[in-house]
């Protein structure tokens, strides 16, 4: 009701003659991010409305990658436009200047949200997970509401779907687990909607929605709970088997897997597919509401994920951060104004172009950006004749721990995320550059780590796909 009021509210301010104007005005933009959602596994199965509605009506990117395989990084790279590098967003933590007081300071200002408010006119939403390590009190807690958003309703740290915070306009807001009030992914859905019967009819808007699901815990929604009971995490070439030519973080996985991590990876997959269900909602309402406001052909929706994930691949029990195709591959489904239903593209592209296109769309030059992402438009559009990118950088830099891992004494310091049976998931030396290179010649990888081996990987996806 609050969200109501204060949405009702903000309309009242602005209310303006629409008539005039809603032929003219520049196109809206939803954009949908999900938490760890994989494409190369299978992760886009569950989603038949979302398929339905923004695939079958749009483009399909079949190779649409991530410049780091971490939510934090990755998810600075969307709102900066920028390569880890360039943002300085390493990892998931403070120090990895994940939502820090520099990262407010140097980078937010200049979010492609932000130029959308204050240089070309749009109001502008978010709602859901943000940064990480959003709402810490070391970088200002739920009060601080990153420039550029007119209605804000930030999740304060990682994913939860019950028992968490919200900064709704720097007010904290608790919810707890109640699924008919509380259940994240809904209450997100919930939130767009007022929001959208209640903005400015005079302006054009940005949405950023960014669900939890389908990252863990994997909590889904009472009446999706027995869901894809047959469903277990696909058996592929690179299943439980050792990958004795890779970096030492991949050699020291335990092969065969033990039958309790298969069995915990299985029902992760499964959990996983469960709480994807209610994102598949969310999308049938929006789209749905924006049909019923008569502004559904003059929107474009961007789908897509944060990174990807794996499930026993080189038997890693559950992750991502790692450079391989699975990890590093989203889905990026567009559908919107002059794009062709049911199209496919093979261009290597990266969600660093996402500022870029949206800022495109919105008629903003773009060369007064400092953006390393290219603007999608032409290729929604349909331009054949458009020159693009062959290459591309995945770089990630390695979250550790100083002391021991207690129930992995025998690896020695610097690892984290490690599993029962003594599999770790990362450590400080998990830390690498890689370009990504794929034309119509070539698919390939070519890796470096920055570690006492300077170990080294190169792939030829053509003869090797599953790396």
């Amino acid at each position: 009701a609050a969200v109501v009021r204060g949405l009702a509210l903000a309309a009242l301010l602005v209310l303006s003659p629409v008539g005039a104007t809603r032929q003219a005005r520049r196109p809206n933009v939803v954009l949908i991010l999900t938490d760890d959602q994989d494409v190369c596994l299978g992760g886009m199965t569950p989603l038949k409305k979302t398929n339905a509605l923004i695939a079958e009506m749009g483009m399909t990117f079949l190779n649409a990658y991530v410049p780091s395989a971490l939510c934090c990084p990755s998810r600075a790279s969307i709102l900066t436009g920028k390569y880890p590098h360039n943002h300085h967003v390493v990892n998931n933590t403070l120090e990895g200047n994940c939502s820090s007081k520099l990262w407010q300071k140097i980078q937010e200002p200049y979010t492609f949200p932000a130029l959308l408010k204050t240089m070309c006119g749009y109001q502008t939403f978010f709602a859901g997970k943000y940064l990480n390590e959003y709402g810490a009190e070391d970088a200002g807690g739920v009060g601080h509401v990153p420039p550029g958003w007119s209605f804000w309703y930030a999740l304060e740290k990682n994913s939860k779907y019950y028992n968490y915070t919200l900064s709704v306009n720097g007010k904290a807001q608790r919810h707890g687990e109640n699924y008919s009030v509380d259940y994240l992914t809904d209450v997100l859905a919930n939130m767009s909607l007022d929001f959208l019967e209640y903005k400015s009819n005079f302006e054009p808007f940005f949405m950023m929605v960014s669900t939890p699901a389908p990252h863990s815990p994997w909590t889904a929604a009472p009446q999706y709970t027995k869901s894809f009971q047959n469903v277990s995490a696909p058996r592929n070439s690179n299943f439980n088997i050792h990958g004795k030519n890779k970096h030492w973080l991949i050699r020291q996985a335990k092969t065969p897997m033990t039958n309790s991590s298969i069995q915990f990876l299985d029902d992760a997959y499964r959990k996983r597919w469960q709480t994807l269900l209610s994102v598949d909602d969310l999308v049938e309402k929006l789209v749905k509401k924006l049909e019923l406001n008569g502004e559904l052909d003059n929107t474009y929706i961007f789908y897509t994920s944060d990174n990807g994930f794996h499930t026993g691949q080189f038997s890693l029990p559950i992750d991502k951060r790692q450079l391989y195709e699975f990890d590093i591959k989203v889905p990026l489904l567009v559908r919107g104004p002059g794009i062709k239903p049911n199209q496919t593209n093979k261009m290597l592209v990266a969600n660093i172009d996402l500022g870029p296109t949206i800022l495109d769309i919105a008629g903003y030059d773009l060369n007064k950006t400092r953006m390393d992402g290219m603007s999608l438009l032409p290729l929604l559009r349909g331009d054949i004749n458009e020159t693009w990118r062959s290459d591309f950088l995945v770089e990630y830099q390695g979250e550790g721990y100083n002391g021991s891992d207690p129930t992995c004494p025998g690896l020695g310091p610097g690892v984290t995320h490690c599993f029962p049976d003594c599999v770790c998931e990362d450590s400080y030396n998990n830390t690498y550059a890689c370009v990504r290179t794929l034309s119509t010649s070539w698919d390939l990888q070519y890796c470096e780590f920055d570690d006492r081996e300077v170990f080294v990987e190169v792939y030829n996806l053509t003869a090797d796909p599953h790396q």
